[in-house]
């Protein structure tokens, strides 16, 4: 009879262990999940204990029980605390476990000291065997534990009703039930029937009532439950990185989006290789200003359809750990359906669509020419660079077209236009550099010169401000990467952030070799223009110091061609 009551009782714990982990969610309380692990091995060694046929298996039986004993309570306080969101420090934390693990190392100690138990025998009755025990004064210790890890409890919950008004109500009330039930069981109702300990239903009870307050929880945790709902129902994808761009992990939805994230290994750092670049220059650009935080990422369909493209908005944030910033966190949300209504909202029908497209693609036109405009009036102020946007415009146009006869760099044609088309505007940070500087008729003094770097980098904020809403972010990439990086050198000690490598986009690295070929052959106010044989000869020099050395090859067959046409400027 015995061994049903506490086999049935070890069954009923380990059902309702079993329904904790189906609804386990990662914000449960470490302190709850304790709960339901030491339940059960209690229960089990009061079945074990009724199963005994000797001392020894008695004695044995009664330490598994006591691991509930002596934590269980002390887990029960620790997850009322988190519930009524009150804080023990960690010292305060350890060293109460710390004294329940001195109980149960006395605990252990029976049958060899007589710090828990003086003395302890093993009856046989005519249905019942039992242990016939003498307390020591560790096990007065214990008691004195019990009732205080009970009336800490109680207080808390007390307090948190009074004082405490977003603590829900509900689970207030839940909490008084699994401490009472516990003390009940402990003090009361152990000889309720003769040789039989209830304890261990009680601590069934108590598992029922965590059940239903863990239930509880999970509503009220709004933080979790709000973003779990809006990434399941939105199809939110995201990618995290710590400081150093390499790569923590990603949702499916963040793969599906982008496949090369299947590939790519944990703690493997971000480039700007051609699979990489997109999300690196999500993350430069919030490095470069926090305001840079928003973009546009179109994903084609695989029938190319343009109707069957999805377009995402992409932000960039903080990955937070507790109040600690740890790294980036990028989230992509779909927004197809709202970008394709602002496309389309004036095209009712065919004829309109197409007009709509000519009315398009004309404002491209004028905001090129604005752009353009924009950097040829930053030039005029200038007095060492005039014609330098269209010479280099040119000069980048002869590069290109031997890198891609090269066929060395796997550049899409839109890659091509596409620097070809920011070349005039890297140095449009320099509207931002005081005219006493720019204007300057000589060499720059060292305080002047750190004010004209910081070109480089405002430059990069102007195109991102003026380029906020273009769907080409192909293109905006390109011409960000072009005006900040074009100053950093091969070696790492250029400006404005000392890249080294392949760490500066390929584009920039381009662009740096056109800009300075045109400062070499040019005549400016500091200087008159340099022979082609002296600049070819600093241009080579700087292979793989200033400049890139895979470059070279290129740069020497386009030379004939830049000095016939700078020949004619």
């Amino acid at each position: 009879m015995i061994f049903l009551f506490y086999g049935g009782t070890f069954i009923a714990s380990l059902i309702c262990t079993a329904i904790y982990i189906y609804m386990w969610h990662r914000h449960f309380d470490v302190n709850l999940t304790m709960i339901f692990t030491l339940v059960p091995i209690t229960c089990l060694g009061y079945a074990l204990y009724a199963l005994s046929e000797n001392l020894r298996e008695a004695v044995l039986a009664n330490k598994i029980v006591y691991i509930g004993g002596c934590f269980l309570q002390l887990f029960v306080l620790f997850c009322i605390l988190h519930l009524c969101q009150i804080q023990l420090k960690r010292w305060l934390r350890m060293t109460l476990f710390l004294a329940c693990a001195l109980i149960y190392g006395c605990v252990l100690t029976v049958g060899y000291t007589q710090t828990f138990y003086k003395s302890v025998t093993y009856e046989t009755t005519e249905n019942y065997f039992i242990l016939v025990k003498e307390y020591g004064p560790m096990h007065t210790v214990f008691y004195g534990m019990v009732v205080l890890f009970f009336l800490a409890g109680l207080f808390a919950i007390v307090y948190s009703y009074l004082a405490k008004s977003q603590i829900p109500r509900v689970v207030l009330y839940l909490l008084v039930l699994p401490d009472v039930i516990c003390m009940a069981s402990f003090f009361g109702g152990r000889r309720i029937i003769q040789y039989v300990d209830f304890l261990p239903l009680g601590y069934v009870l108590a598992q029922i009532t965590f059940l239903m307050i863990a239930y509880r929880v999970n509503l009220y945790n709004i933080s979790d439950t709000v973003i779990d709902s809006m990434v399941r129902e939105q199809q939110i994808g995201y990618v995290s990185f710590d400081f150093k761009y390499r790569y923590l992990g990603s949702n499916d939805v963040a793969k599906k989006i982008m496949p090369e994230l299947e590939t790519k290994a944990v703690d493997e750092m971000f480039g700007y290789r051609e699979a990489e670049r997109k999300i690196r220059h999500f993350l430069d650009s919030f490095q470069t200003s926090e305001a840079n935080n928003t973009f546009a990422h179109t994903v084609k369909g695989d029938s190319g359809d343009p109707e069957d493209e999805r377009i995402y908005a992409v932000k960039v944030g903080y990955l937070y750990d507790g109040a600690h910033k740890r790294g980036f966190i990028i989230t992509f949300t779909d927004d197809t359906a709202n970008r394709k209504y602002i496309r389309l909202l004036d095209g009712y029908n065919e004829k309109l669509q197409q007009e709509v497209e000519e009315k398009t693609r004309h404002i491209v036109d004028m905001h090129d020419n604005l752009i353009m405009s924009l950097a040829m009036m930053v030039e005029s102020r200038d007095n060492s660079t005039g014609g330098h946007i269209k010479r280099t415009s040119d000069g980048i146009r002869i590069l290109m077209d031997e890198i891609m006869k090269e066929e060395k760099y796997d550049f899409s044609m839109e890659f091509c236009k596409n620097i070809i088309k920011a070349a005039p505007m890297h140095d449009l940070g320099k509207i931002a550099v005081d005219d006493a500087v720019l204007r300057k008729p000589g060499k720059f003094t060292d305080e002047e010169y750190e004010k004209m770097k910081l070109h480089a980098a405002e430059g990069a904020r102007v195109i991102h401000e003026i380029l906020r809403n273009t769907d080409d972010e192909a293109f905006k990439t390109v011409a960000e990467n072009v005006a900040h990086y074009h100053h950093e050198r091969w070696d790492g000690s250029g400006y404005p952030e000392g890249l080294s490598g392949e760490q500066i986009p390929i584009e920039a690295r381009i662009m740096a070799i056109a800009d300075v070929y045109d400062a070499l052959v040019s005549k400016r106010v500091y200087k008159e223009a340099f022979d082609f044989e002296k600049a070819n000869r600093i241009i080579l020099e700087g292979m793989g110091t200033q400049f890139d050395p895979n470059l070279q090859s290129a740069y020497e067959k386009a030379r004939p061609r830049l000095e016939a046409y700078y020949g004619k400027c």
